[in-house]
């Protein structure tokens, strides 16, 4: 199985665009993430997240994130606990790196894909 991070953007406004994903998608709704990091400036951050059960056909499993954009006390958090609440799923919270310490933005999402399956949160590799 394929599973990989589709970036929406950084959660100013993509927010609203994985809530509807939630929404839509309702029955391969899987997990919600919220993942804290530190910024180089020393500020945390929060990126979100929503995995997905593959398609019918395929061997596909998307985790839509939006990346590191989102202040610790934001509305916008708000916002994607109440769509992930309605599902009757509460948010899992983990502490990760911050993405700017990896090379490449790919490590940074296998990084995340490795704790997410180590912790039987998404299926183990195929």
């Amino acid at each position: 199985m394929i599973q990989r991070f589709i970036e929406l953007g950084e959660g100013y406004g993509d927010i609203y665009e994985l809530r509807e994903l939630i929404t839509s998608n309702q029955q391969r709704f899987m997990h919600g993430f919220v993942f804290l990091s530190t910024n180089p400036q020393g500020q945390d951050v929060l990126s979100i997240a929503a995995a997905f059960k593959p398609a019918a056909e395929g061997n596909f499993m998307p985790i839509y994130i939006c990346r590191e954009g989102i202040p610790v006390n934001s509305k916008r958090l708000d916002v994607f606990e109440q769509a992930v609440a309605a599902l009757g799923h509460t948010p899992i919270k983990m502490e990760v790196k911050h993405s700017s310490i990896y090379a490449d933005r790919k490590f940074f999402h296998n990084h995340l894909i490795s704790v997410l399956r180590l912790n039987h949160y998404i299926p183990p590799m195929q």
